[in-house]
């Protein structure tokens, strides 16, 4: 099994057949199957029977787990092409559930060693303060990896300050902004995207993660 990120442009069966997997990349591709819940994309790439046909779907299922499921911290998965071209079978003990784990298993193998990233959602976050408060605004929004975008002067000698922040670094940022102004801040918060999380907090979520899974199996 090899695995390929997906460019998250394509959306369509179409699309994966025109921009990606084809002949010109994938000369003995025998079918590409493409799911838009993931922008997922499995390649059958088997020459000679070495995974009989029957077999394959079950594999796909397998990969679609991972999806699900996730291979870093348990988060779901997107973006990504799975090209299947080698495998073997047994007559007499080959099964359906088999191949699904082996799938399993070959996915979640590869993306680990593919070193992937983990994405979070970030927000933009508009804050209005009297002027007096807005170094502090500011200070709080650094600690809290923001980016400021704008700042403005507003009648009443209030600010307003513009700024994207990781939605984790702001779940409880309405009693905070009250502490911080003596309650007379607002704001207001929308989704903007998602961005790569840094590697130093990946890997404090994937050793929370490890170790909840630890304490599970015990």
């Amino acid at each position: 099994m090899r695995i390929y990120p997906l460019p998250r442009e394509i959306k369509t069966q179409q699309e994966v057949e025109e921009q990606f997997a084809n002949k010109s990349r994938f000369e003995k591709m025998r079918s590409v199957h493409y799911d838009p819940d993931f922008n997922f994309a499995f390649i059958d790439h088997i020459v000679g029977g070495t995974i009989p046909n029957q077999f394959l779907p079950a594999v796909e299922k397998g990969c679609k787990e991972v999806l699900e499921l996730g291979a870093i911290a348990g988060y779901r998965m997107q973006d990504i092409a799975v090209e299947v071209y080698f495998g073997k079978y047994h007559d007499v003990d080959s099964s359906e559930a088999a191949f699904k784990t082996a799938g399993r298993m070959a996915l979640r193998k590869a993306v680990r060693t593919a070193r992937p990233v983990l994405m979070e959602p970030v927000v933009k976050l508009e804050v209005t303060v009297p002027s007096r408060f807005t170094g502090a605004i500011l200070g709080d929004l650094n600690t809290k990896r923001g980016q400021v975008e704008n700042q403005d002067s507003l009648p009443g000698d209030l600010a307003v300050i513009m700024a994207r922040v990781p939605l984790a670094e702001v779940t409880k940022y309405a009693a905070q902004l009250g502490s911080m102004t003596q309650g007379q801040g607002s704001y207001t918060m929308d989704f903007s995207h998602y961005d790569v999380v840094p590697p130093m907090i990946q890997k404090q979520i994937e050793a929370k993660s490890k170790l909840a899974h630890e304490e599970e199996e015990e």
